[in-house]
């Protein structure tokens, strides 16, 4: 693990109480194992809703024709679990993650989750030290190439209307979506979606919620079918 003073010059900011950094950066399954009583879900939480926060201000700014369906959609992408993984590992945050031995044996410093929950709580953090301007900026600046490919692109794919009318058109039948699990705490859930065409399982999805998990089943479901 790198010291998290590389961390603070990563982001060009230093903690008053650095404490919060090293919070922000202990996953649950390294306090349980340590017998620690603070670790990063609760700052996830907090993180989550600063980042909304600014990067809607930022689609606002930068979209003024755009209607609120289509700065949600946007702003969906942009916070989207593998857009904040990306964003993570620009930052080599990984690296400096304190996790169990089991994450750490089944790579858990590159999970998807572990790295977009991670940088939920990195900016958490910085709101917590130096309130809104310093996480404004690590955002601004960190999610700058995000944006701009996600506006371009006009939003998240839709996959789910995508396989919808390809199964429409091929097999005049409706693909079928069931939630197979509901798993973390209720701010923080995550829910698998199996999606069956004919009766076969076709694509198999895991989200923040159920669109997202939906979404996912679907595009594995059009590589398949594709």
């Amino acid at each position: 693990m790198r010291p998290v003073s590389e961390l603070q010059q990563q982001i060009a900011f230093t903690y008053r109480d650095p404490r919060l950094l090293e919070r922000a950066l202990t996953h649950k399954s390294y306090a349980n194992e340590n017998r620690l009583s603070e670790h990063n879900e609760r700052m996830e939480f907090l993180g989550d809703s600063v980042l909304s926060l600014v990067v809607s201000e930022i689609l606002m700014n930068a979209l003024p024709g755009a209607s609120e369906g289509e700065l949600s959609r946007i702003r969906a992408a942009v916070v989207s679990e593998p857009s904040l993984a990306a964003v993570a590992r620009t930052i080599g945050l990984g690296e400096f993650l304190l996790v169990g031995r089991g994450e750490e044996q089944t790579g858990g410093r590159d999970k998807d989750s572990l790295l977009a929950d991670s940088l939920e709580a990195l900016v958490a953090s910085l709101y917590l030290d130096g309130g809104m301007e310093p996480a404004g900026a690590f955002i601004t600046r960190f999610f700058r190439d995000t944006i701009d490919r996600v506006r371009t692109a006009g939003g998240a794919a839709d996959h789910k209307t995508e396989l919808q009318e390809l199964c429409q058109e091929r097999l005049k039948i409706l693909p079928e979506y069931r939630v197979v699990s509901e798993t973390g705490p209720d701010h923080r859930k995550e829910f698998t979606v199996e999606l069956s065409i004919r009766g076969e399982v076709c694509g198999r999805g895991t989200g923040r919620n159920k669109k997202e998990a939906e979404q996912r089943a679907a595009k594995e479901a059009l590589e398949r079918l594709n």
